[in-house]
């Protein structure tokens, strides 16, 4: 289901492509909008984002492409008439040839609604190139977007990438053609291979007049969508998401995804599924480049721990036992940077873990407990409590279980967006 599969069958006919090419790119002031976002009178936000990690050890991530067309798709959490992507070679041990890239609405699968597809330029030029350890924002470009729009960026790979940039547990459809070019086309017909994984691609940025800022989920499997319904856009932070939409014009903030599989606060986790995936350097490492140098980021909303606490308990030493001090110093250090860069900082308390042994469940109320009373984030966020059963307070509730009892399912995501306080996302941080 993670890997690349072929599909089976004639590509989907989309009908009155002309009616939604004119619904989606809007009315006659369109253009004024886009050339008015591209010249700094609106502000750049996250549409999307990915948290990038490391290749696996066996499978595409760790053999790469060669002369092949991605072509990844996003759904927004913004609007607006300009975007651009930010592209990470970050974990590549070679060069990054890009050799061409496109951005267009999706209509159906991988085919994209005509006369949205825009090229993508690098300072001023089609192509580059990305050393190994570097990022790459493109030149903003006018298309127009609504917040919820499935936006498709495809990407031509003409020379061997070598192992990967890549998240590998995206859990949204995405697709890799045959041999070639083919960035530019709106049908589907050269796109046989599918992949619930997003390479290269670390964001998608939108200029907007209509939202103030950035809300960054940080988090493991559970905010990534670990249980959720593949392609549904179920994830908590989705659901927060649509709930800023839909919110007062002063609650009109994005929301991006930086949640990893299997993610630790103090220490990295290695491999899984058979050295597939790579489950990502700790949250202190990638704090900075994940949560506090999105675009317009205003706050953080940290979710942390669970997996410090299931992975047998290892404290920061190799052989030593994890402790609950050792877990509060890593979160702690998380708000002081936070805090230090003038970003809001809301701790989500570390939700039941029906697996835990009673140590390390210990452990887990009482750094819950800190995160409660500590007054050290600007909030806290009890997803704890959100989802705990009352007769069985260290399970989740029945109802919100994926059948893990570790990940909530579609139900308990939604409790836990819920479950945020809208209004207290767009305050600014406490003083130290």
């Amino acid at each position: 289901m993670r890997g690349i599969r072929r599909l089976r069958g004639p590509a989907a006919t989309v009908a009155l492509l002309g009616l939604i090419t004119a619904f989606l790119t809007g009315p006659p002031g369109a253009a004024d909008e886009a050339a008015t976002a591209a010249h700094g009178r609106g502000t750049w936000v996250g549409g999307w984002a990915a948290a990038m990690g490391p290749p696996g050890s066996t499978g595409i991530s760790a053999t790469g492409f060669a002369d092949r067309t991605l072509r990844l798709v996003v759904h927004t959490s913004a609007g607006g008439g300009t975007v651009r992507i930010r592209l990470s070679n970050v974990y590549g041990t070679t060069p990054l040839d890009i050799g061409s890239a496109v951005v267009a609405v999706r209509a159906n699968g991988a085919a994209t609604v005509p006369g949205t597809r825009r090229a993508v330029s690098f300072d001023g030029k089609p192509d580059l190139t990305i050393p190994p350890g570097g990022q790459a924002t493109s030149d903003p470009v006018a298309l127009r977007v609504a917040a919820g729009t499935d936006v498709v960026v495809s990407l031509y790979l003409p020379t061997p990438t070598g192992p990967t940039t890549w998240h590998g547990w995206a859990n949204q459809t995405s697709y890799l053609s045959i041999a070639g070019n083919h960035a530019a086309e709106d049908a589907a017909t050269a796109y046989p291979d599918t992949t619930t994984s997003a390479f290269f691609l670390a964001g998608l940025d939108v200029s907007t007049t209509s939202a103030t800022g950035t809300v960054v989920a940080f988090g493991d499997s559970i905010t990534e969508g670990g249980a959720t319904t593949k392609d549904a856009n179920r994830r908590w932070p989705d659901v927060l998401a649509r709930r800023l939409a839909a919110g007062h014009p002063r609650e009109r903030l994005t929301v991006v995804n930086e949640g990893i599989g299997g993610n630790r606060v103090l220490t990295d986790a290695g491999f899984a599924s058979g050295g597939r995936i790579n489950l990502g350097v700790n949250a202190l490492a990638r704090f900075d480049r994940d949560a506090l140098a999105q675009p317009g980021v205003r706050s953080v909303i940290v979710l942390e721990g669970t997996n410090d606490l299931g992975g047998g308990g290892h404290g920061v030493h190799p052989g030593s036992p994890l402790t609950a001090e050792q877990l509060i110093a890593g979160l702690h250090t998380l708000v002081r940077e936070a805090h230090a860069r003038r970003i809001a900082i809301f701790g989500g308390t570390i939700t039941p873990n029906g697996k835990l042994d009673p140590a390390n469940e210990k452990i887990r109320e009482r750094v819950n407990a800190w995160i409660r009373g500590s007054g050290a984030f600007d909030g806290v966020i009890d997803f704890d409590a959100a989802l705990r059963d009352p007769a069985d307070p260290h399970r989740l509730l029945p109802a919100y279980d994926s059948g893990d009892h570790v990940h909530p399912n579609d139900t308990g995501l939604r409790a836990m967006a819920d479950t945020v306080d809208t209004g207290r996302l767009s305050l600014p941080p406490r003083d130290e």
